[in-house]
């Protein structure tokens, strides 16, 4: 019976997979709001019927996708940082956000999906989330490690927003002054709005060098953030 079971069970991964796939080809031909579960089926030679007892909807498979999305992009930022462990703050900055870059290029279709326009009648729920926070936790535990070795400078910010960074301090890195992680929402926007523009094509016939352009933004944001020591080596 443990046998039936395990041979089962390897079928569903692998008929998931399978799913996974045509969903994703699906998305890179034709965009995420015309994802449909009857044309995935098609594809694969399955009924509707059948299709229907792995992913439940639409939005159900789209979900899927989304947090398998978020996690390969976490799992790139989180090789680039252990890559880069050596180097300075700054320079561990710096490389997880070109390992970002790197993976947005390599898998734009998958990178639209989580970061382009949002699909229409699709409300990620909350089990998106710790997917979608992996990056961000990276950059924040560069950040705390700098704090904790006296290594970040703080800004002082506007009255207006004090008590708008110290809500974003309590929900998002408690351990770190108001002031630095209110840098950090900044920063993480900037970062992504750079990819953005290359993957989406607005960097055409403006900025011909996108990866130096990039590097230096990133080393700009890197200092906005207030990470010191010496960056990493062009």
């Amino acid at each position: 019976m443990s046998t039936a079971r395990g041979v089962r069970a390897r079928a569903r991964i692998e008929v998931t997979a399978a799913i996974k796939d045509e969903a994703r080809r699906q998305l890179a031909a034709e965009g995420a709001a015309k994802l449909s579960l009857r044309a995935v089926a098609r594809e694969l030679g399955m009924v509707s019927s059948a299709l229907y007892r792995y992913f439940a909807s639409r939005d159900d498979l789209l979900t899927a996708l989304i947090i398998d999305a978020y996690d390969s992009l976490g799992e790139a930022a989180e090789a680039a940082h252990a890559k880069a462990a050596e180097e300075s703050p700054a320079g561990q900055w710096v490389a997880v956000c070109e390992g970002m870059r790197e993976w947005a290029l390599g898998r734009p279709h998958e990178y639209a999906l989580i970061y382009g326009s949002p699909v229409p009648g699709y409300t990620a729920p909350d089990a998106t989330i710790p997917a979608a926070s992996r990056v961000g936790q990276v950059l924040i535990r560069i950040v705390r490690d700098a704090h904790q070795a006296g290594g970040v400078a703080g800004r002082e910010l506007p009255a207006g927003l004090r008590s708008e960074a110290r809500r974003m301090a309590e929900d998002f890195a408690p351990d770190l002054p108001p002031e630095v992680v209110a840098g950090l929402v900044a920063a993480w926007a900037q970062l992504f709005g750079l990819v953005n523009f290359e993957v989406f094509g607005q960097f055409n016939k403006v900025v011909e060098n996108r990866e130096a352009f990039f590097r230096d933004a990133a080393h700009g944001v890197a200092r906005h953030v207030g990470l010191a020591g010496v960056l990493r080596a062009e």
